[in-house]
């Protein structure tokens, strides 16, 4: 049983004295703690009789009143201020909180020191501190359901719930829904509240964040060590004090646990990273592929290829975690700066996708690969899509769909206007290695400006000239001409897209 302030201030030795508060002197006793900082109420974690000189106390009534009040909400269970140190005078706005709220105040008589009442409370609590003792055998216990467990649910959790009194969620930090994806999903009112918390606006509450709910309820978010995408949201069944002990040693496992999950998931990456070369390149059994892609839950009838490129790459480091939390199936792999991911096609994956990467990153999806032998073609789609995606304002395109910028929807349309309008000079490069394509593209590129393209060609201004009249005299365009400068553009820009998939290798796969 643990004390109380009662059996406190029978214990005459301590020479405390009762300011306010009586009501409060039933109130237990776990632990004392000594602070004058000032806000005290935020280094506390629940049941403690709070220590202090007054050094930072307020000396106006509202401020004091402020003070208990939020001491109260902290869960604190008494206070005790040292005389003739440096506290204000207690106001009598500070004596009538305190006797509303029923939160004992004492005074400790100078010059009684604070270790002797610290040492009174612990060796009274031993009892107390026994059962902490075996609640936290009991959480380390919880380890040894991580050895075959399941990654796509938390095997610990539940029996931490138990020990603990109260429910657990483990949650993805940015999403605010649980991290694991078997998990059952938050309230709706939890997760908008969570989704919207913000560290620097919280209340410190016994070690966590708090976050007040619209119903009452109060949740507290706790930082997972060493996973900084997920926080642990903790909601007591009952009314009481959260042990912020048992709760960092709770945390400490799901941090374990969490740690497992993630090796698992990187080998599953690698693997799978390993089958989609494979198949990008063309290579490999087909039946042995399409065993490995049906023990990963890929149907290739409804897969698509995503080529993803962005400057931030690093922000791309976890995608392969991000669609494992989605339950979305897939292989994935970086290739030449850009991610390349296989997966079964449906609403979610663009969404998921797109909340992956940044605002510059642009997304090419393939159509359906429809089988394994054209997976090679799809990457090519892919690979044009993504390209094409510059020109879309949600930086996003479908193969097949009609480019905004370009006016044409595939490899076949692109090829058609690239030999239509650039034929000619194509193979007057081939057979004489000259720069007319290049100069052309340096054209545009400075504004039709003579003096522009010969610096960045490093070249005579008279050399550009004589290199835009051949290739008008070639191609039949004129390049003063508006409609024929239009298409010569488009057709450049058809042909950049046509070169990034020249380096995807022809399907050589085997029966």
């Amino acid at each position: 049983m643990a004390i109380t302030v009662a059996d406190l201030l029978e214990m005459s030795h301590l020479r405390l004295r009762l300011h306010s508060g009586a009501n409060g002197v039933d109130c237990k006793l776990t632990w004392t703690h000594t602070s004058d900082l000032p806000e005290p109420w935020q280094w506390i974690t629940g049941g403690e009789l709070l220590l202090t000189n007054g050094m930072s106390f307020p000396a106006d009534g509202p401020g004091q009143q402020e003070l208990v009040e939020r001491l109260v909400k902290a869960g604190a269970s008494a206070l005790a201020i040292g005389e003739q140190m440096y506290c204000p005078s207690l106001t009598a706005q500070f004596a009538e909180t305190s006797d509303r709220l029923g939160f004992s105040v004492l005074l400790v008589e100078y010059p009684m020191p604070f270790v002797s009442i610290a040492k009174a409370v612990a060796a009274a609590n031993l009892l107390e501190q026994s059962d902490q003792l075996i609640k936290t055998e009991k959480i380390y216990r919880t380890v040894h359901r991580m050895v075959n467990a399941q990654t796509e649910s938390s095997a610990v959790t539940p029996d931490l719930a138990k020990i603990l009194g109260c429910t657990i969620n483990v949650c993805h930090r940015e999403s605010a829904q649980p991290w694991y994806p078997s998990d059952p999903r938050l309230e709706t009112k939890v997760a908008e509240e969570l989704s919207k918390s913000n560290s620097r606006s919280l209340d410190v509450l016994a070690g966590a964040f708090a976050v007040p709910l619209s119903d009452g309820r109060a949740l507290r978010l706790i930082d997972v060590p060493t996973q900084p995408s997920a926080v642990l949201a903790v909601e007591m069944n009952q009314p009481g004090v959260l042990d912020a002990i048992l709760m960092q040693h709770a945390v400490t496992v799901i941090a374990l646990e969490m740690a497992q999950s993630l090796v698992r998931i990187e080998n599953e990456r690698r693997f799978g990273a390993d089958l989609l070369i494979q198949l990008m390149e063309g290579r490999g059994d087909v039946r042995s592929i399409r065993r490995q892609l049906m023990s990963r839950g890929i149907n290739i009838t409804r897969a698509v290829v995503v080529t993803i490129t962005s400057p931030d790459m690093a922000k791309l480091r976890d995608l392969h975690i991000t669609l494992w939390r989605n339950r979305i199936r897939n292989l994935v792999t970086l290739r030449r700066g850009s991610i390349y991911l296989l997966c079964v096609d449906d609403e979610s994956v663009q969404e998921v996708v797109r909340s992956s990467v940044s605002n510059e990153a642009l997304v090419g999806i393939s159509a359906t690969v429809g089988s394994i032998e054209r997976v090679p073609e799809a990457l090519r789609e892919a690979t044009w899509a993504v390209k094409a995606a510059a020109g879309n304002d949600k930086r996003t395109f479908h193969y097949g769909d009609r480019s905004p910028l370009f006016g044409i929807a595939n490899l076949e349309d692109a090829k058609a206007l690239v030999t239509r309008t650039l034929g000619a000079l194509i193979t007057h490069e081939q057979n004489h290695e000259s720069e007319l394509l290049q100069t052309l593209e340096a054209f545009f590129d400075n504004q039709r400006s003579w003096q522009k393209t010969a610096d960045s060609l490093h070249v005579h201004r008279q050399t550009v000239l004589y290199r835009i009249r051949k290739i008008e005299e070639i191609s039949g365009y004129n390049l003063s001409a508006t409609r024929d400068i239009a298409e010569l553009w488009l057709a450049l820009q058809a042909r950049s897209l046509i070169d990034l998939t020249d380096t995807v290798p022809q399907p050589r796969l085997g029966s």
